[in-house]
């Protein structure tokens, strides 16, 4: 899996988590849904930091939060 992959993957783990819709997060996270969407079916070749900042922070997360997950394990990522 590459890292976008990788962030698309946790995207989706956070939101079954919180029990959210992908509307819903972007609601909170400012991101538009159109975005979230291309990340999900990965037609976003990378994403930016900034993007994953704001997801993160409107699912009241830090960066660091975001990132601890075992999709980004280094035996993961290709």
């Amino acid at each position: 899996m590459n890292l976008t992959d990788a962030v698309g993957a946790r995207i989706e783990e956070l939101m079954e988590s919180r029990k959210i819709t992908q509307y819903r997060l972007s609601q909170l996270s400012g991101v538009p849904q159109a975005t979230l969407s291309d990340i999900k079916l990965k037609k976003n070749k990378s994403v930016s930091l900034r993007i994953i900042y704001e997801i993160a922070d409107g699912l009241g997360l830090g960066l660091d939060e975001f990132f601890d997950s075992s999709v980004f394990a280094r035996e993961n990522l290709d």
